[in-house]
């Protein structure tokens, strides 16, 4: 599909919002990224959280490079071509200036923090609120943390990215993603998060953390990537809509090296290594303002 407009990330700052205004993408090219989320395989909408299957390690018969012979479902992996992370920045992208953001509502419920091995999650039990996008909403389940950062800006990965995991009632998968560099000031969510990832240190796997607010996350900047690619871990399931922050972030060094001890040899460096772009087109999305999601 050719692109309306074609952009190198280096002058996305300077452009003038008169000039970027004359690249509106049309609606239909929109709709079609969407509409091909929607044929993703939708029997596995989770990562794998037995972590024991498969692991990190380049020379491992269980890495990377060999997820994909190591089960039949998990051929995607190997085979398909929607595959992530990727590079979001290197490669040409198309803009869609002034659009309005998804709609985000967020509610503090009970959580549990789980250390599954290859990553620490935080899982909401009840409603913890949810992303409506075109005419469908997604429901937080989960929230995760690797470092170094899975996916890449101009080239560049970073030390931590966060994910967000939705998924709809028929099983649509949404994740929003945000990216960290180390600095003095350390992320607000992990702060709270401390005390209860030292306890699965020392080899606790689950913890009742109480009512947790998602709004924590601060996941809401005014510009941000969307594209469709897959879960990073096995079965590597296709037709996920990624959406990631453009905004980079700030975490502690101590922060990144508590998640890093408290998961299992192995997955210290949880990243996938980048996955191929094919001819997937990124979409770079700059919102009409910058208002807040609704947090009850």
């Amino acid at each position: 599909m050719s692109a309306s407009v074609i952009v190198s990330l280096s002058h996305l700052t300077s452009m003038k919002l008169q000039r970027v205004n004359t690249y509106i993408i049309p609606h239909l090219f929109v709709l079609f990224i969407i509409l091909l989320a929607s044929t993703s395989t939708r029997a596995q909408v989770e990562e794998l959280e037995d972590e024991r299957e498969f692991d990190y390690i380049g020379a491992s018969e269980k890495g990377p490079r060999h997820w994909g012979e190591m089960k039949k479902e998990w051929s995607s992996c190997k085979n398909g071509h929607l595959q992530s992370p990727i590079d979001l920045s290197c490669a040409r992208v198309k803009i869609i200036p002034r659009c309005r953001q998804p709609d985000i509502y967020y509610t503090a419920t009970n959580a549990t923090i789980i250390n599954r091995g290859h990553d620490i999650a935080v899982y909401w039990k009840d409603d913890a609120g949810s992303v409506y996008l075109n005419g469908t909403e997604y429901f937080l389940k989960q929230c995760h943390w690797h470092s170094p950062s899975e996916h890449s800006m101009n080239g560049r990965r970073y030390d931590l990215e966060m994910h967000m995991v939705h998924v709809s009632p028929d099983n649509k998968i949404f994740v929003v993603g945000a990216l960290y560099k180390f600095g003095h000031r350390p992320d607000r969510f992990l702060s709270q998060l401390e005390k209860d990832i030292k306890h699965l240190v020392d080899n606790e796997v689950e913890r009742a953390i109480g009512e947790t607010n998602p709004s924590g996350l601060q996941t809401r900047g005014n510009a941000y990537y969307r594209y469709v690619g897959s879960l990073t871990t096995p079965p590597c399931t296709e037709g996920v809509i990624w959406n990631i922050d453009r905004k980079i972030r700030t975490v502690s060094e101590e922060q990144v090296r508590l998640l890093r001890e408290a998961v299992h040899d192995h997955a210290e460096r949880n990243a996938r290594p980048m996955q191929r772009r094919y001819n997937r087109d990124i979409l770079y999305f700059r919102s009409k303002s910058r208002a807040k999601p609704e947090y009850y």
